[in-house]
């Protein structure tokens, strides 16, 4: 039995007070506990949907180990169809209690939203992003227009709504501070 929610969203705040003084992370990685997970499946604890940029990593974040979250990582944690389903898939069959929305400070796809311009596919993503910060300017609270967005946009799923009521699904979000590592947890 996984945890409920709640108490995934203390684990990982606990953890991250680690991560800010550097201590040393604790998760499991070891070979015994790559084989077991092999042989046995996953049960991640929580879902984490984050940036891809190589700084802001959940597991390292979090203090966690092999199997511990279930992380959903694209450019701007950007909640889009594929990440839609990557969390039902690990809210449904995986039994996780948590979804965490992370964004972050100095976010690349943020500050092109705020700069315009992109083309292409970057620029198709980037359009996300315009639309939901809505000429913010300011980038901080660029990437938590954008962390809203998410949550606004899981929340108005039937499945994730039908989750939420009947098995607790907590869904939250979050600031990665990148200069000091701290998670800063809002709704």
């Amino acid at each position: 039995m996984g945890l409920d929610g709640q108490t995934a969203l203390n684990k990982l705040i606990e953890a991250n007070k680690d991560f800010v003084e550097a201590k040393a992370n604790a998760g499991d990685i070891s070979d015994a506990l790559r084989k077991d997970l092999s042989s046995n499946g996953q049960f991640p604890f929580a879902i984490v949907v984050s940036c891809s940029d190589s700084r802001v990593v959940p597991e390292h974040i979090f203090m966690c180990g092999l199997g511990d979250i279930f992380t959903v990582r694209v450019a701007g944690n950007v909640v889009d169809t594929d990440e839609l389903a990557s969390c039902i898939y690990a809210a449904e069959h995986l039994g996780c209690k948590l979804i965490l929305v992370l964004g972050h400070t100095q976010c690349g796809a943020i500050q092109a939203a705020i700069e315009g311009g992109a083309h292409g596919p970057l620029g198709e993503l980037v359009k996300k992003i315009e639309q939901v910060i809505n000429g913010e300017k300011d980038a901080a609270c660029a990437s938590k227009l954008n962390v809203l967005a998410g949550i606004k946009r899981l929340k108005s799923d039937p499945d994730i709504s039908e989750l939420e009521q009947s098995q607790g699904l907590l869904v939250k979000g979050a600031l990665y501070h990148l200069e000091s590592g701290r998670v800063e947890v809002f709704d």
